[in-house]
């Protein structure tokens, strides 16, 4: 099988693709955070964060896009970003936020998550902001350090709630150069 990505798509995500979004969102969440949370928090956060009704609304909010990393017509990680009132949280009007960028282990070191970020930062010069920025789980090193290769630098701290157990994610931020025409 050929190595390279040439084949690796990045596709939207349609209301029609929900099933798909779903799976991919729980598979991925599953296998980057099972190993250090409790089933119980996974179970209650798997529920609530990938519902149907969740994913629906988030699909049709006007201020979120989706994107699928898809090849030989699987779909092997995914892209969420957010603009305007549907970012997660402060709202910057003049920034773009990545908040989820997953793929399947599997698929782990074969430059996936490089081509959704490069995905998100066409978005952002497209769209003329003048950051992007998200929060990355301070344990998942992993992330970190992918980030810090993509320039972006840690500006604030906030609390994600996954069950009952308040975790610390490090908001990291990127300074995007306007793009001339």
């Amino acid at each position: 099988m050929n190595k390279n990505n040439t084949e690796i798509a990045i596709t939207k995500v349609k209301l029609t693709d929900i099933d798909l979004l779903q799976q991919i969102g729980k598979e991925t969440f599953i296998q980057t955070f099972s190993d250090t949370n409790t089933e119980d928090n996974m179970r209650t956060y798997l529920t609530e964060g990938f519902s149907r009704e969740k994913l629906l609304a988030e699909l049709c909010h006007d201020e979120s896009e989706f994107y699928f990393a898809v090849l030989e017509n699987n779909v092997i990680g995914y892209l969420k970003v957010n603009t305007g009132q549907a970012q997660t949280e402060n709202q910057y009007p003049e920034a773009l936020e990545i908040e989820r960028i997953y793929v399947l282990q599997e698929f782990h070191g074969r430059k996936v998550g490089q081509l959704l970020f490069e995905k998100a930062l066409a978005l952002a010069q497209k769209k003329a902001v003048s950051f992007i920025w998200l929060g990355v789980w301070e344990k998942n090193s992993r992330a970190i350090n992918f980030y810090r290769k993509n320039g972006f630098v840690a500006f604030d701290k906030h609390i994600f709630q996954l069950g009952d157990d308040k975790q610390i994610d490090i908001m990291m931020k990127k300074t995007i150069q306007p793009q001339h025409g």
